[in-house]
């Protein structure tokens, strides 16, 4: 029986059309916001990108930020804000900037944040980019923004990799992590499955139908070289990178059944991995590499299972449901990401992996896919909004959604890259 679902999960994956461009819509109220004013930037009309749109957009989508009104504010990173009268709007911290044109075709882009509160200067970044690499700026700069409010990472100059068909084409595409900026790395024919950023955010591991059935690629994100590193007997599906990036696991079904196995990520002859009778996919390394989470249904239906490297007794990790799939792990190792078959619905549930105490993030009824950001505060994952296929991302406590959606809507198979170094 887990099989024919297995198999339906896959089919839902190839009736989708898209497009690769996106609109943000954020939802929701989280507990502790900080009220943040990020004003227009000082020549943010003539500019090809509006800079404090893009910053307050990433902000306010992580769920840790509420943008107040700046429409009456003029001022940029030259001039000392007047903090009380920013007090008076509610404001904790401020963010002004400019941007202008070089000689040479680049724009100079600066920013600076004010702790509105203590009235301190938290410092400020500057870069001289050439057009095309605005929205990119923006992004790292809202990461600054992030890091020095937060005290954790930003994950806003991250990237995003994602499927769509549209008619009987399928495309691989990379985007920035709001959606935006896509760039198509694969265009075929037949299927795209299973997306998987390698650790050095170099490279993609997919699964691709090319060969009229499923082989696993390695692919170079800037040279659009690749590698066919599993094309054995029977299905080779469900690649998984190992932390190092050394090691890939990978579901087979060489020797009868899918069955996981390790390899080098490379290529090379595969390592069979904790046999068994039942089926074994969907792979998740822990961010230590001791450890690996997969579906089996071992125990006469999906469930989520995890198993010490090299040759440890698989442990069952999930009890509450009877259908429980596509584990993520966050790189901190606290939470575990998956879906769980709720009367009849597959929705978005959140395990604390010290305790599992399980959270039920999502209203929605058809979630696939989950993968966490790199700093581990936000999920991104597939799912259905009123008939449409879209992505969204949640906060982890579910209070803070983000919907990531196309024109043409219909996208899946969301993988969310590392940090950029």
């Amino acid at each position: 029986m887990i099989k024919h679902l297995f198999f339906a999960c896959f089919a839902a994956l190839f009736t989708m059309t898209s497009s690769a461009q996106f609109r943000v819509e954020v939802s929701g109220v989280g507990l502790t916001q900080v009220p943040i004013a990020v004003v227009a930037f000082r020549g943010d009309d003539a500019a090809p990108q509006k800079m404090s749109r893009i910053i307050l957009s990433d902000l306010e989508r992580s769920g840790q930020f509420r943008g107040v009104d700046t429409a009456s504010f003029v001022a940029d990173e030259t001039v000392r804000p007047e903090v009380s009268v920013w007090r008076q709007t509610g404001v904790d911290a401020l963010v002004a900037g400019s941007i202008s044109r070089l000689v040479d075709g680049r724009y100079d882009v600066r920013l600076r944040l004010w702790d509105v509160v203590r009235g301190q200067d938290l410092g400020g970044q500057s870069f001289a980019v050439p057009p095309e690499d605005l929205r990119l700026v923006a992004h790292r700069l809202a990461d600054f923004v992030y890091e020095k409010l937060t005290g954790d990472k930003g994950v806003f100059s991250t990237r995003l990799a994602y499927v769509t068909k549209a008619g009987n084409n399928y495309n691989l595409w990379v985007a920035d992590a709001d959606g935006e900026n896509a760039q198509s790395a694969l265009n075929s024919p037949e299927p795209i499955i299973s997306p998987a950023w390698a650790p050095n955010g170099s490279q993609l591991a997919y699964v691709s139908f090319e060969s009229r059935k499923p082989v696993i690629f390695v692919h170079d994100v800037a040279t659009g070289k690749r590698k066919l590193i599993a094309n054995f007997k029977g299905s080779n599906s469900a690649p998984a990178w190992s932390p190092d990036g050394k090691t890939l696991a990978v579901t087979l079904s060489r020797d009868g059944g899918s069955q996981l196995y390790l390899m080098d990520s490379g290529g090379g002859e595969p390592q069979r991995l904790a046999p068994s009778n039942s089926i074994d996919t969907e792979p998740a390394f822990t961010a230590d590499g001791r450890s690996l989470y997969f579906v089996s249904d071992r125990g006469g239906s999906p469930q989520i299972y995890r198993v010490a490297l090299p040759a440890g007794n698989p442990e069952r990790v999930t009890f509450a449901s009877s259908y429980n799939i596509s584990p993520s792990l966050s790189q901190d190792g606290k939470w575990m990401a998956y879906i769980s078959r709720v009367n009849g619905a597959f929705k978005l549930h959140l395990m604390d992996l010290s305790n599992g105490a399980i959270t039920e993030l999502t209203d929605t009824v058809s979630d696939e896919s989950p993968s966490f950001s790199p700093n581990g505060r936000m999920v991104i994952y597939a799912t259905q909004v009123q008939g449409r296929e879209a992505l969204m991302t949640t906060t982890l406590d579910g209070k803070v959604k983000a919907r990531l959606a196309g024109a043409n809507g219909d996208i899946r198979e969301p993988d969310w890259g590392p940090l950029q170094k």
